[in-house]
């Protein structure tokens, strides 16, 4: 990497490296061998990954403070998954940086969603033995976390409605409940779901959806609005 790449990457990453050799491990992948020693990026995208893991649970502990451990994981899992990196390293256009060898050069490396996700991490990695964990949050909320979660927050809530909905039923010692699916509309590609929600032989609530995940989702969280507003009131399910 020449000196004028190096700059505009940095320029990009939002972060001067003291120590520029850790940027170009990072982006240097196994397939290239320039010396005898092989360094590559391998042991900065392990380091990365692990990062990750601490500063995403972190940041998703502090912007949803009323999650349960099982939705932190499953908050976590969507942001760091590989389609997530791999979105954030093109927008980062680490691709053209990488140092690849010939064969990976001519079979499209440079835009393959697993180097590219190992590549943020690596990235990431350097970030950290260069400057601290303070450096490398600051990158990976701007350039991961930020954007994923003003994009995609709705869904990371909605993916949750479902357990809150049963750990209510659960609390208050009542029947769980049940998710009939009233119709299906629409072609096979594009199918229309209704799905209702069932409770102690009442039908709370009923929602629509592109596929029956969803819709149960929502109608889950439909009815969750309903039987806490009941429950506040005193007229919600058991009550006497």
């Amino acid at each position: 990497m020449t000196p004028e790449e190096r700059a505009e990457l940095e320029a990009i990453l939002g972060h001067p490296f003291q120590r520029p050799e850790e940027l170009d491990r990072a982006l240097t992948h196994r397939s290239h061998r320039q010396s005898s020693n092989g360094t590559d990026n391998e042991r900065l995208e392990f380091l990365g990954d692990r990062v990750l893991g601490l500063i995403a649970s972190e940041h998703l502990c502090r912007s949803f403070p009323g999650w349960d451990s099982g939705q932190l994981s499953k908050g976590l899992a969507r942001v760091v998954s590989a389609t997530s990196l791999h979105s954030a390293a093109k927008k980062l256009k680490l691709g053209h940086y990488l140092r690849l060898g010939p064969g990976e050069e001519k079979t499209g490396g440079r835009d393959k969603k697993r180097l590219l996700a190992d590549a943020y991490e690596a990235v990431l990695g350097a970030i950290y033995l260069d400057a601290g964990l303070a450096a490398a949050a600051s990158f990976v909320e701007r350039t991961l976390l930020d954007p994923a979660l003003a994009a995609h927050a709705d869904v990371l809530e909605r993916a949750d409605h479902k357990s809150l909905l049963q750990e209510w039923v659960q609390k208050r010692a009542l029947a769980a409940v049940e998710y009939r699916i009233h119709s299906e509309s629409g072609p096979q590609h594009q199918k229309t779901f209704e799905v209702e929600v069932w409770h102690a032989n009442l039908r709370l609530a009923a929602s629509h959806g592109r596929s029956k995940k969803e819709a149960e989702q929502d109608a889950a969280r439909a009815a969750l609005e309903l039987l806490r507003t009941r429950d506040g009131s005193g007229n919600g399910p058991g009550a006497a």
